[in-house]
């Protein structure tokens, strides 16, 4: 019988940090850990009904990778990692104040602040990969095609390996099975190496499909920590710039004025 254990727990404390970060008393303990689930699950359920009530959901899909809390004296602070940032603050900011509202109502903490941070590259990360290949699977795609997909970009995105894996019944089979690919090196059993895992399911007509993703992105020095990247901030365009002067390349004058400009020097000669 397989026993296996989370290549991120496995991890934490050798090259991975916890996602929830503070420091409590043994009375307040089990208090504070129950208001940390209470707050993911209300964070996922919060912008999964706004997608739901949407248009376009792919558009409206936030795909949060990772919610991740920080708390200190009197003071909650709650970072969201995102691939679509926009949809995750909303219009003018609707969305994120809304649901810094519902968060204050169940907080213990009477300064609540939530952080957006984009994702550097979606495809570097275990879980909203899996959740790509979830959303194809409940668009009735193939699951071999989608799994051979998602790897191809994953390795193009830059990793060292990645292992793919749907389990359930696939195609409509009466019997359930697991089928799965992997290309590249995904060594589990090694700790300086940055695993990221995540399983997600798939509501197809057949039932549930279970998908599980494993990406190697390479190995952590002797007493570092795995650093998440974070997308680089855009900075606003200069006024004017962008903008192509005409016949640039030549440093001549365009022919439309050289023509408007003959007739005029013809007339003045007579």
């Amino acid at each position: 019988m397989g026993q296996k254990v989370s290549p991120i727990g496995m991890r934490v404390g050798v090259i991975r940090d916890w996602q929830s970060r503070w420091y409590a008393d043994d009375k307040e303990f089990g208090t504070l850990l129950m208001e940390d689930v209470k707050i993911r699950e209300l964070v996922e359920a919060y912008y999964a009904k706004l997608s739901n009530e949407a248009v376009d959901k792919r558009k409206a899909d936030p795909q949060i990778s990772r919610i991740e809390i920080e708390r200190t004296k009197g003071r909650l602070t709650v970072i969201i990692r995102t691939a679509h940032p926009g949809v995750v603050i909303g219009q003018d900011g609707k969305s994120i104040e809304g649901l810094k509202k519902q968060v204050s109502k169940i907080a213990s903490a009477k300064n609540v602040q939530i952080n957006v941070v984009e994702v550097a590259n979606p495809n570097l990360d275990a879980r909203l990969v899996a959740r790509w290949i979830a959303n194809e699977l409940e668009g009735r795609k193939s699951f071999r095609a989608t799994q051979k997909k998602a790897i191809q970009n994953t390795m193009r995105a830059g990793a060292k390996g990645i292992k793919t894996a749907v389990s359930g019944r696939l195609g409509g089979a009466d019997m359930a099975r697991t089928e799965g690919y992997s290309e590249g090196v995904v060594p589990l059993h090694t700790l300086r190496s940055d695993i990221d895992y995540a399983w997600e399911e798939a509501a197809t007509q057949y039932g549930r499909l279970g998908v599980k993703v494993w990406i190697c992105r390479g190995e952590v020095l002797p007493g570092e920590m795995v650093k998440e990247p974070e997308a680089p901030k855009q900075r606003p365009m200069r006024k004017g710039k962008g903008r192509r002067r005409p016949d640039a390349r030549s440093n001549r004058a365009p022919k439309d004025a050289a023509k408007a400009a003959a007739p005029a020097e013809k007339g003045g000669n007579e």
